[in-house]
This record gives C-alpha cells, sequence and structure tokens, in this order.
C-alpha cells in the first residue's frame, strides 16, 4: 500500500486528583500495561501509546489540541481507570477533531472477592466512571465507538483493531488529493456531485486535469522504461501470444506500458491518491487506460470510472482500512443478472478496469476490442474473482448530506466459464436476496458504480460513517424492504437537520 502514513493511536486515562498520588501512579501503570498489550496484540493494525492520566480541565484541553495538530496520531482510545467528573472533559472534547474510541474495560479481569477493600473499590472505578463518560458523549453528540470487555478479550481487541482501520483511512483522507482526467461522464446524474461538500465533510480535494497533461506524460515515458515494464508484465501474468515480444500486438503492449508509465508519473508528482478517467475524453491518448489502472489500484490508489470522483475517493478509504487484511479491493459495477428460477445473480465486472488485487488466480494479459472510445483496442487483465464473502460501498450526494450504502454479498465461482467475456469479473448472489436487495439498494439510491472488497466488512463501514457523521444504509441477510423504507424516512428528519458532529 502507497503512499500510506505511519501514525499511531493515543490511549488516554480519565481520573481525578480526589484518590491521592498512589492510585494515580498505579493508574499510569496499569494504563502503561494496557497500551503495551494492545500494541502487542496482532488484531490491532497501529500502535497503541498511553499519553497521560488527564485529572484536571487544563490537561484534557491540551492533549486535545495536541492531539488534533499530531500527524502521528489517528486518534484517541479514551478509558476512565476511575471516576472521572465528565464536567471537566467538556471543553477539551469540545475542541477534539480527531477520532475517538471509548473503551469500557477495566484493568483486573477478576474480582478477588475475598480481599476486595475499598480502597480497591476506589481505584477500579471504570464501571461507573465510564458511565459518567458516556453521558456526556451522549450530551454532547459526539461520534464514537463504543467497545465493552476486558481489554485481553479477543473480541474487544477485534473491535479496536477494525476501529484504528478507519481512523487511520479517516486520516488518510485529510488533505488528500483526487485527479479527475476530463469531466462526468456526460448526461449522467449520479456520478455528479458537490465537491466542494465532500471536502468539507471528507477532507479531500478533487481537482480537475485536462487529458492532454496526461497525454504528455505518455508522450515522455523513455523506450527503456516501456521494455522494463512489458518484462515486468511478462513475468507477472500470463500474456496472450499476440501481446508478446515478436508478436503482432506487441506495440499495442507497449502502449499501454507507456500509459502506465506516464500516469504514474503523473500521480507521483503531485502527490495524488486517487483518479477518474472517462472514455468520452481520451484525447491524445491511443487506448483507454486499462492495463494501468487495474496494477495503479493494485497499489493502493483509489479510482472511478467515468468522471466517478466520490467512488474513487471510498475506495482509496477503503483500500486503507483493508491494507494487510486477506482479500482485495477493487472498483466495481453491477453490470448485468442472472435471473434463473433457482437463484438470482448478479455479474459485476466494468469496461476494463477491475483491480487485480480481486483476482482468483494469476490473470490472463489480453487485448480485445471495446467498441467505444474511438481509440486502438485496450489492453487488460482478465480474471475471474474468488468465491467468499465481500461487500458492495456506494457513496451518494444527496444534495445537502451524503448516503452510504452497504450490501453484504456471497461471490460465488461462475456457474459456467465465460470464454466469450474479455474482462475481470465477480459473480455474486445478494443478502439477504437478490430481490430485497436490489430493492433496497434502488430506493436507498444506490449508484451503479461501487467499491468491492473481500477484506473490508459493514462493521468498519459504520465505523467510517460515524466518524464522518453521514448516514449509513446497510442491506444484510437481516433486512427487511418495509422497515428499511421507514429507517430511510427517519434518516431523512435526523440528517437533514442534524449539525456536523466535527465541528
Amino acid at each position: 500500500m502507497k503512499p500510506l502514513s505511519k501514525s499511531g493511536i493515543w490511549l488516554v486515562t480519565g481520573s481525578q486528583h480526589l484518590y491521592g498520588p498512589g492510585p494515580l501512579r498505579q493508574v499510569a501503570a496499569n494504563s502503561q500495561k494496557i497500551a503495551r498489550a494492545l500494541s502487542a496484540s496482532p488484531a490491532v493494525p497501529l500502535p497503541v501509546a498511553f499519553k497521560s492520566v488527564l485529572t484536571t480541565d487544563e490537561e484534557i484541553r491540551r492533549v486535545c489540541l495536541e492531539a488534533n495538530q499530531a500527524p502521528e496520531c489517528a486518534g484517541l482510545i479514551l478509558w476512565m481507570h476511575t471516576f472521572s467528573p465528565a464536567k471537566m472533559w467538556i471543553g477539551g472534547l469540545s475542541l477534539l477533531r480527531k477520532p475517538f474510541a471509548h473503551l469500557h474495560t477495566q484493568f483486573n479481569r477478576d474480582l478477588p472477592w475475598g480481599e476486595i477493600d475499598m480502597d480497591f473499590m476506589n481505584l477500579n472505578q471504570a464501571a461507573h466512571g465510564d458511565r459518567e463518560a458516556g453521558f456526556l458523549h451522549a450530551r454532547m453528540r459526539l461520534p464514537r465507538k463504543i467497545v465493552v470487555g476486558h481489554w485481553e478479550d479477543p473480541e474487544v481487541l477485534d473491535r479496536l483493531g477494525a476501529w484504528m482501520r478507519v481512523a487511520r483511512a479517516w486520516q488518510d483522507l485529510q488533505g488528500a488529493r483526487f485527479a479527475r482526467f476530463g469531466d462526468n461522464m456526460r448526461r449522467v446524474a449520479v456520478t455528479e456531485g458537490d465537491k466542494l461538500a465532500a471536502e468539507a465533510r471528507f477532507g479531500y480535494a478533487v481537482d480537475g486535469y485536462g487529458v492532454g497533461e496526461l497525454a504528455a506524460e505518455v508522450k515522455g515515458a523513455t523506450e527503456a522504461g516501456v521494455t522494463r515494464l512489458c518484462a515486468e508484465y511478462a513475468d507477472r501474468y500470463t500474456v496472450a501470444r499476440e501481446l508478446r515480444r515478436g508478436g503482432a500486438r506487441h506495440g499495442s503492449l507497449r502502449d499501454a506500458a507507456r500509459i502506465e508509465l506516464g500516469l504514474r508519473a503523473f500521480l507521483e508528482r503531485g502527490g495524488f491518491r486517487g483518479f477518474t478517467t472517462t472514455f468520452e475524453d481520451l484525447h491524445g491518448l491511443r487506448q483507454l487506460p486499462g492495463l494501468a489502472v487495474q496494477r495503479l489500484m493494485a497499489e493502493g490508489y483509489g479510482f472511478g470510472a467515468e468522471g466517478d470522483w466520490k467512488t474513487c475517493a471510498l475506495l482509496r478509504m477503503m483500500k486503507v482500512i483493508g491494507a494487510g487484511l486477506p482479500g482485495g479491493t477493487s472498483f466495481m459495477e453491477d453490470y448485468t443478472y442472472h435471473l434463473h428460477p433457482s437463484g438470482s445473480l448478479v455479474l459485476g465486472a466494468h469496461m476494463l478496469e477491475i483491480c487485480e488485487s480481486i483476482a482468483a488466480g494469476r490473470p490472463s494479459l489480453e487485448i480485445h476490442p471495446l467498441g467505444i472510445g474511438g481509440r486502438d483496442d485496450p489492453v487488460r487483465l482478465v480474471f475471474n474473482a474468488p468465491a467468499g464473502p465481500a461487500l458492495n460501498a456506494s457513496l451518494i450526494d444527496l444534495g445537502g448530506r451524503f448516503r452510504l450504502i452497504v450490501n453484504e454479498v456471497d461471490v460465488v465461482k461462475p456457474p459456467r466459464p465465460l470464454p466469450r467475456l474479455p474482462v475481470a469479473r465477480a459473480v455474486w448472489r445478494c443478502r439477504p436476496d437478490f430481490k430485497t436487495a436490489c430493492g433496497a439498494w434502488i430506493r436507498a439510491g444506490g449508484a451503479h458504480h461501487t467499491a468491492f472488497s473481500y477484506a473490508v466488512t459493514a462493521e468498519h463501514l459504520r465505523d467510517f460513517a460515524e466518524i464522518a457523521g453521514i448516514e449509513l444504509v446497510l442491506i444484510d441477510r437481516d433486512t427487511r424492504l418495509a422497515e428499511l423504507e421507514k429507517e430511510l424516512r427517519w434518516n431523512e428528519a435526523y440528517y437533514s437537520s442534524a449539525p456536523d458532529p466535527r465541528r
């Protein structure tokens, strides 16, 4: 994954001076042990550093302001080891801009029944210290993740680990830049949107560039660089005979390599974390970027076809969440259906741009006519996606607010071979079933472009929506259309009036 900044999480413990210096030293020692244990857990993706025991308004305000300015801090874990009067947290939490998780735990797992005295009770008061904190967080309408259980509990570690991945992805979006080559696909609605509102809400910027600027970078690729990249293709993929060195279409492979070199150079020079293209604007390019897009996505860049900058940014965010987890993440489109009485299936694909991170095996590198775009036949990777649980996510602009729609799916092996379909593809069953899922998706306004992932879960995206302060609509095995329709109406009322939780 590149470029991905290094970051960590601060563990902040609440207490008060009422108990004296001895107990406060013990609170600090216990907190340090928890931080070390969290950092050592394989379920926790980021290092956890014990920051401080906070006992005054001034200390809390200072740490919150410090967290805002610290690039190494992706978020905070708050825990009240003892009782910590919550009024003193108001000033600091009012200023905090980093996401936080509220860990409701206690240092000891078991009670030493025969030894409990009032000193023990005073020291281990998370049972009501965290309730005091929880009231204030609710009173202030603060977005947060709440994790309950002992800090050594595997489920607690999993829940914290999931949130940390999202906190890192949120940090990655802040100040991120996405390049948009050309404009939106003409007359298409769902790929449009308010880029100013998106920057204010999510922290990233989308800037437009003429495709001629990309073409200039492509033209600057050296022949030696093209040759080296073609050799890399031969090592990594099963290359069609006509594309191999000496083959009748090897020149097309070299053109694809030039596009990759030029596109990579443009993105690296500008510090971009993703990009969009459109087949309606290919001035200066000999073929629609296909192979280049597939390979750059595999390295962690976001992508959206036909100018779809919202899916591009969403894909980058999900790439960061899934970094290091099994299973890939790709741009995707619900393309066509298999409506058989025994069970309906969705065939997901796109013209060219499906990420090789979701390939079931060694991809085949092929060249075929495209039929649109008015350019030479484009080179692309062809493969099937593996069977297994996955999800599709769509971020839409409803005008004044955003909605994130997620459908959990089960990818299956294609029932029959697809010898004449020269694109990468995935076939899946929707949860809870085809009719319910598609009806819910359309009712919620989900787009035809999605970010598709085996690695990212509904929990990750719920945490993201909580941090961003946007609506999440989850379509899963428990979805019922009548209930979802009511949820959408209730959400319309709430999110139309809810304040930005980060301000």
